[in-house]
C-alpha cells in the first residue's frame, strides 16, 4: 500500500529493520552514508536498492534534513553501485517514488536501480 511522504518516519519499517541486521539482506555496497542490497522481488534483471542510513522518508525530506556530506555520500554511494555493476556502458534507469500518487511503498528514501534489458518507455502510456 502506497505511503504518506509527509508523516513521520517510522523506525519499523523494512529498511530501517534491514540497517540494524533485524532482517537479512544481500548487500553489494555499504559505507558510512549508504547501503545497496538485491531486491527480494525484482522488476528486471538487475534490481538494487540504494537506501541512505539516515531516517529520511523521501527525497523532499532527505534535501532538507540531510548534512551535506549524507546527500553526496549517497548520491556517489548509487553512481558506485552502479559501476561497481557493470551498468554504466549498457544504461540503467533509476526511480525513487514519493508520496502515494507515486506509489512509495517504504517510508524509508530508497532508489530502484534497475538495468539487464531494455526497459521500454519511462511510465506505461
Amino acid at each position: 500500500m502506497p505511503i504518506d511522504a509527509t508523516q513521520p518516519y517510522d523506525d519499523q519499517n523494512i529498511f530501517a529493520r534491514i540497517l540494524r541486521d533485524e532482517i537479512p539482506s544481500a548487500r553489494v555496497y555499504e559505507d558510512d552514508h549508504a547501503i545497496a542490497f538485491h531486491d527480494i522481488n525484482p522488476q528486471a534483471p538487475t534490481h538494487i536498492l540504494v537506501i541512505p542510513r539516515g531516517a529520511y522518508v523521501s527525497w523532499d525530506d532527505f534535501s532538507a534534513r540531510g548534512s551535506d556530506a549524507e546527500i553526496a555520500g549517497f548520491v556517489r554511494a548509487v553512481g558506485e553501485v552502479a559501476r561497481a555493476a557493470g551498468l554504466v556502458a549498457p544504461g540503467y534507469r533509476l526511480l525513487a517514488n514519493t508520496g502515494q500518487d507515486a506509489h512509495q511503498e517504504v517510508p524509508h528514501l530508497h532508489v530502484h536501480v534497475f538495468a539487464g534489458r531494455p526497459l521500454g518507455p519511462m511510465l506505461a502510456r
